[in-house]
C-alpha cells in the first residue's frame, strides 16, 4: 500500500523557544516525525520547513499485513492537498510580551481610569522585598487616552459619548501612529453600549488598525483584571496576525487547504481567525498541549492522580491532574520569576485573566544560562540561549554554559548528532563552557560545577511544581509524576525524590508529548457571562436563564463552523465567593440543567473547596454569591486508528527509535558524590522489558534521554510508556 491523496493527515505543530517539533499521522495511525531548532524571529520558517520535510520525505509505509513498502517520491511532493488539518501551538505571542515585542498600543478608556494599567494590584512577589518594583505598563501613560463618558454599574448613562471627542482622539491616534488600540470603558463587561460606539468609530476611521473592547476580549468585573488583559490582547494582536498570514501563506504554497487550528490556553483547538482576534486566548498553547496529552495517556493507564512536568529548551512547566480531572485556574502572569495562576502572590509580570489550564512555568530549561552573580553565587536562568545560538554544545556560536551543557558533561546527554541531525552534540565545546565559566571561577572540579548546574536548575523547576502542589493543599506524595519535553526524563527522578513521589511515567516520543497532544483536541469555545446573584436571587431560574441564552450563542458559533448541535458536548460552571471576598472559586455544574438541588450542591462544595484551599470556611451567617457564569463548547477530535491514538509503541514509518545510528554499549556518567562516575549501560526503551531494570540506565531515544539514577528501577509498560521507581531498601 503506498501513500495516496486518497489518505486524510493530520498534523500536529508546537514550536517551542529552542526546537519546533512537527508530528503527522494519517487515517492509518502511522506517524512520521521531526524535529528542527526553532528560527526567531521568523517562527514559522521553523514550522513550515518541518512540515515541507515530513511531506517530501522518502520513508517506508507500513501495510494492514505489517509489511513495509517505500512511499513514492513523487506522491510525496503532493500530499498537501490530504492534509485534513493543522493543529499548531506557538509561543510566539507569549515571546512578544517577554521579549516587549509587540505592537504600540494605545489604551482608551473612561476618564479617570487612565492610570488603572499602572496601579495594577496591591501585590508583590516576595511580600518584604523592599527593592521590588513594578514592571513597566505595556502601554506608556502618553498613548493612554481618557472619554469623558460615564456608565454607572446599573447601566444609566451618566455622561453621554462625544462625537466631537472621537474625532479628536481619532486625530491623536494618527499623529502617534498607533498599530493597535485597547478599548476599555467602566462598566462595559455588562453595559458595552459606549464601547461599541467606540469600536464602530475607530474601524471606520482606521481601518488598518485592529481595535480590540475589552466586552468582547473579557466581559467580567474587576478593572485592572478586564484592562490588563485587553491590553495584552491588543499588544499582541498584530504580532500574531502577522505570523498567521505567514503560516497560511506557507502552507498554500505546500497545497494544505484544510484549516489551521490554534492551541488555546485552557486547551482545546480554535480556528485561526479567532486566534487572530483574541491572540490573548493562546499564549500557552503549547503547555497546555502537553498537559492535554497527559491527561489522555493517564486516562488509559487508570492514573487518576498526576502530576506533569513539562522540560524543554527555555521553560519547566508544570500542572496538575487530579481524580482524572485537569486543573484549571482563571488567571495567570507571563513575565514574572514564576508565571503561575495564584491566588496569593502575583505581580512581577503581565496579568492575563483568561481561561487557562492551570500550569506553573519557570526559566529552567536545557538551554537556561548558568552565570555566576558579583558575589560568585551560581545562578541558571530565567535567561536561555534560545535556538540562537543554542548551548555551547549544539556548536551554533554559543559560548556560554547552560543546563544542556552541564548534562552533556555529566554524560546523561550522549554526543553526536541530534534531531535527524539538525544538532550536533560537541562534548569538548560543553566541557570548555563549565570549565572557564563555573568551575575555574568557583575552585571546583569540573563535574561538581556541571552537578551544581544540573542541581539548581532542579531547585528552579521545583518551585513550579509545588505551585501546582503543596501551594494548592496538595500532597505530592499522593500523585504519579509524568515527565516529558526533550529535558524532562533527565532530571525527573531527581525532583521524583525531592517531592518524595514513587512513581516516574515518562511517555514514549518524550520530546514531542506537547506536539502528540495537539492531535488529542478537539475544537474548543469559552463564554462567560458577569453576574451578580445572592439570596434570592441566587436561584434556578436565574442561573438557567443566563446558560441558556449562553448555550443558544455557542451552538450558533459552532453551527457556522460546520458542527451540529449533536457533535458538541457542552460543561457548565459557576464563579463563587463568600460576600465581601475580592477572590472567586470556580465549581463545575455537574447537572445538566440547574435545579434547587444544583445550587445548593454548588453552595456546599464551594465551602468544601474553600476550606481546602484557605483552611477554613467562612461565617454561617455570611452567604455566598455568584458572580459569573461560564459556558464551554467541545466537538471531540477526529480519532485514527490504532486504538484511538497515533503513538503506541512508537509505530509508524521513520521510527524515532530506528534513527539514532550507532549506539554505545555504554557511557560514564555522575550522579554524584555518592556514587561517582558510573560506566552506565546505554539501551533503548524496548530494551527495557516489562520485568524491570535497576539503573543506573541512560535510555537513548530520538528525543530525549531518559535517566534512571542508581537507586531508581524502571521497566516498560504494556502501553510503552517508562516506568520508574525508587528502589526498596
Amino acid at each position: 500500500m503506498t501513500m495516496t491523496n486518497q489518505n486524510t493527515m493530520r498534523i500536529g505543530a508546537d514550536v517551542g523557544g529552542t526546537f519546533t517539533d512537527v508530528v503527522l499521522i494519517d487515517a492509518n495511525g502511522n506517524l512520521w516525525t521531526h524535529k528542527v531548532p526553532s528560527t526567531p524571529p521568523n517562527f514559522e520558517r521553523a514550522v513550515l520547513h518541518a512540515i515541507e520535510h515530513l511531506l517530501n520525505t522518502t520513508s517506508t509505509v507500513p501495510d494492514q499485513g505489517g509489511k513495509t513498502i517505500p512511499m513514492n517520491r513523487d506522491l510525496a511532493g503532493g500530499l498537501g492537498t490530504s492534509v485534513s488539518e493543522v493543529a499548531h501551538g506557538t509561543t510566539v505571542a507569549t515571546n512578544a510580551v517577554l521579549e516587549k515585542r509587540g505592537a504600540k498600543t494605545a489604551l482608551i478608556t473612561t476618564k479617570g481610569f487612565r492610570d488603572v494599567l499602572e496601579l495594577r494590584r496591591i501585590r508583590a512577589p516576595q511580600m518584604y522585598d523592599l527593592f521590588f518594583e513594578k514592571p513597566e505598563a505595556l502601554v506608556e501613560r502618553y498613548l493612554r487616552f481618557e472619554l469623558t463618558e460615564r456608565i454607572s454599574a446599573s447601566g444609566e448613562v451618566l455622561t453621554p459619548l462625544s462625537e466631537s471627542e472621537l474625532w479628536r482622539l481619532k486625530e491623536e491616534l494618527e499623529k502617534e501612529a498607533v498599530e493597535s488600540i485597547a478599548v476599555c470603558t467602566l462598566h462595559a463587561y455588562a453595559f458595552p453600549q459606549h464601547e461599541n460606539i467606540v469600536g464602530d468609530f475607530l474601524r471606520e476611521e482606521l481601518p488598518d488598525v485592529p481595535v480590540s473592547l475589552s466586552s468582547e476580549v473579557l466581559p467580567e468585573r474587576k478593572e485592572y483584571e478586564r484592562t490588563a488583559t485587553t491590553v495584552v490582547n491588543a499588544y499582541v494582536r498584530p504580532v500574531m496576525q502577522r505570523y498567521l498570514n505567514a503560516m497560511r501563506s506557507g502552507l498554500q504554497e505546500m497545497g494544505i487547504e484544510g484549516p489551521l487550528l490554534m492551541m488555546q490556553s485552557a486547551g482545546g483547538l480554535t480556528p485561526e481567525a479567532d486566534a487572530a482576534q483574541l491572540p490573548v486566548f493562546v499564549l500557552e498553547s503549547g503547555p497546555a498541549a502537553g498537559v492535554l496529552a497527559a491527561g489522555f495517556t493517564a486516562q488509559r493507564l487508570g492514573t487518576d492522580n498526576l502530576i506533569t512536568l513539562d522540560m524543554g529548551g527555555t521553560t519547566a512547566k508544570a500542572s496538575m491532574i487530579e481524580d482524572g480531572a485537569v486543573a484549571y485556574s482563571p488567571e495567570y502572569e507571563v513575565g514574572a520569576s514564576i508565571s503561575a495562576g495564584n491566588r496569593l502572590v502575583g505581580g512581577g509580570g503581565e496579568l492575563i485573566r483568561a481561561p487557562s489550564i492551570d500550569i506553573a512555568e519557570v526559566g529552567s530549561g536545557g538551554g537556561s544560562i548558568a552565570h555566576l552573580d558579583g558575589a560568585g553565587g551560581l545562578h541558571v536562568g530565567p535567561r536561555s540561549a534560545g535556538a540562537v545560538p543554542g548551548p555551547a554544545c549544539y556548536q551554533r556560536g554559543g559560548t556560554e554554559p547552560t543546563v544542556t551543557d552541564a548534562n552533556v558533561v555529566l554524560g546523561y546527554i550522549r554526543p553526536g548528532e541530534l534531531a535527524d541531525g539538525e544538532v550536533s552534540i560537541d562534548s569538548e565545546a560543553a566541557r570548555r563552557a563549565i570549565h572557564d565559566r563555573i568551575a575555574v571561577p568557583l575552585g571546583m572540579d569540573l563535574l561538581e560545577a556541571a552537578e551544581g548546574v544540573h542541581r539548581i536548575a532542579n531547585a528552579r523547576t521545583m518551585r513550579a511544581l509545588r505551585a501546582v502542589s503543596t501551594e494548592r493543599g496538595r500532597d505530592p506524595r499522593e500523585f504519579v509524576l509524568m515527565a516529558f519535553g526533550g529535558s524532562g526524563p533527565i532530571h525527573a527522578a531527581g525532583l521524583a525524590k525531592e517531592l518524595l513521589i514513587r512513581q516516574v511515567i515518562v511517555p514514549p516520543l518524550p520530546g514531542l508529548f506537547s506536539t502528540l497532544g495537539l492531535l488529542f483536541s478537539g475544537v474548543e469555545h469559552h463564554d462567560v457571562r458577569s453576574c451578580l446573584l445572592s439570596g434570592e436571587t441566587l436561584n434556578a431560574t436565574a442561573l438557567e436563564e443566563i446558560k441558556s441564552e449562553m448555550q443558544r450563542n455557542m451552538l450558533a458559533q459552532f453551527e457556522t463552523e460546520g458542527y451540529s448541535a449533536d457533535q458538541v458536548t457542552l460543561s457548565c460552571s459557576v464563579d463563587i465567593r463568600f460576600k465581601g471576598q475580592a477572590s472567586e472559586i470556580r465549581i463545575a455544574v455537574a447537572d445538566e440543567n440547574f435545579t434547587k438541588a444544583t445550587v445548593e450542591t454548588l453552595h456546599t462544595t464551594f465551602e468544601t473547596e474553600h476550606e481546602r484551599l484557605y483552611g477554613h470556611r467562612s461565617d454561617p451567617d455570611n452567604p455566598v454569591e455568584i458572580v459569573a457564569v461560564r459556558l464551554i463548547g467541545q466537538v471531540p477530535t477526529r480519532r485514527n486508528a490504532r486504538n484511538g491514538t497515533g503513538i503506541r509503541g512508537q509505530q509508524g514509518t521513520l521510527n524515532p527509535a530506528e534513527r539514532l545510528g550507532v549506539r554505545a554499549a555504554s557511557r560514564g556518567a555522575y550522579f554524584g558524590a555518592s556514587w561517582g562516575t558510573i560506566d552506565t549501560p546505554v539501551i533503548s526503551r524496548h530494551d527495557l522489558g516489562d520485568e524491570g531494570t535497576t539503573g543506573p540506565l541512560l535510555i537513548d531515544e530520538y528525543d530525549s534521554t531518559i535517566v534512571v539514577p542508581p537507586d531508581y528501577r524502571g521497566y516498560l509498560d504494556s502501553e510503552g510508556n517508562i516506568r520508574m521507581s525508587p528502589v526498596t531498601e
